[in-house]
């Protein structure tokens, strides 16, 4: 029997890998509450198996192990997949591989993984390729949106093929890699990392102004910029260059323009810390969605909030 299984081994080729990487692209197309991507998993896994098993019963209950729960980030089903394509491969050539340990590889694989997706995708690569992009878009640049969906795809495709790959050519043995801290470090990286791009986008995309004036005070007349001489040689059709050289000169050694000096609590809060405000409601959002409050709930707050403080002048 082993020399039959070695004569008429069935092996899937790099197209057939290939294929099935493609499908990952929709594992998400028939999400539902109950599997999560069960369905989309097994759109992706279709050309292995009708590769490796030649009856309508294997292929059967091959479909039928694979419609199990299943769900991590979208991104790492790639890895996963490249070992059960591995373990598939195996059975189908007469490895006694049973339904439970394909299936228990599959669970023990999607735990760590799920926790590495969000940071490192949602949490870093996005925000900083969408803040570049944004950036072009705002400077009515057409290479803002182009950039960002070329960048992020070429990213996502070949993360997905190539990581498919590692499980694949790793079979089952990937799985003694996740009780490592390899994993928990790349996540804490990406989280810190994450973090640090989100504190800098903070004050950079929210704006909050605080118009209420707190005091006016009359500026001294000898720390004024002198304009009265501006305005006499201007009427007597005497202007020199002189004086507006002397004039630029006292406004940029700080002296006053204006006959007052007027403070707000927007240069009170600037001067404690710039962005210190959009910092505050970041962090009160974060501790509200901690709290399960509805992010829609959470968004009708600041409309009313801004309101509320619009109408009696704190906010402009």
């Amino acid at each position: 029997m082993t020399e039959e299984v070695r004569k008429d081994r069935i092996k899937l080729t790099r197209a057939d890998r290939m294929r099935v990487s493609w499908r990952m692209t929709f594992i998400q197309a028939c999400w539902n509450f109950e599997r999560m991507h069960n369905v989309g998993w097994v759109y992706a896994l279709i050309p292995a198996i009708r590769k490796l098993y030649t009856t309508k019963e294997d292929r059967s209950a091959a479909l039928q192990r694979h419609l199990e729960f299943i769900n991590t980030h979208p991104y790492l089903q790639a890895p996963i997949a490249g070992v059960v394509l591995a373990l598939e491969e195996e059975k189908a050539n007469g490895t006694d591989i049973d339904d439970q340990a394909i299936q228990g590889v599959k669970v023990g694989m999607m735990g760590p993984l799920a926790g590495v997706g969000d940071p490192v995708f949602w949490g870093t690569l996005r925000p900083v390729l969408g803040a570049f992009a944004a950036s072009l878009a705002l400077s009515e640049s057409i290479f803002g949106p182009i950039i960002f969906f070329l960048a992020w795809n070429i990213i996502r495709i070949l993360f997905l093929w190539y990581t498919q790959e590692l499980g694949y050519r790793s079979g089952n043995e990937i799985t003694k890699d996740l009780s490592g801290g390899v994993l928990q470090k790349i996540t804490q990286g990406a989280s810190i990392l994450g973090m640090f791009i989100m504190g800098v986008l903070v004050p950079r995309w929210t704006t909050m102004n605080f118009p209420l004036v707190l005091s006016q005070v009359e500026n001294n007349p000898d720390t004024m910029v002198d304009f009265q001489a501006l305005t006499d040689q201007a009427n007597s059709n005497a202007l020199s260059v002189d004086t507006i050289r002397d004039i630029i000169l006292q406004v940029q050694s700080g002296a006053n323009v204006a006959t007052e000096t007027t403070m707000t609590l927007n240069d009170v809060l600037n001067d404690l810390l710039p962005g210190l405000m959009p910092l505050i409601l970041t962090f009160a959002c974060i501790w509200l969605l901690r709290k399960k409050v509805s992010p829609i709930a959470i968004i009708g707050g600041i409309f009313v909030l801004g309101i509320a403080l619009y109408s009696v002048g704190i906010m402009g």
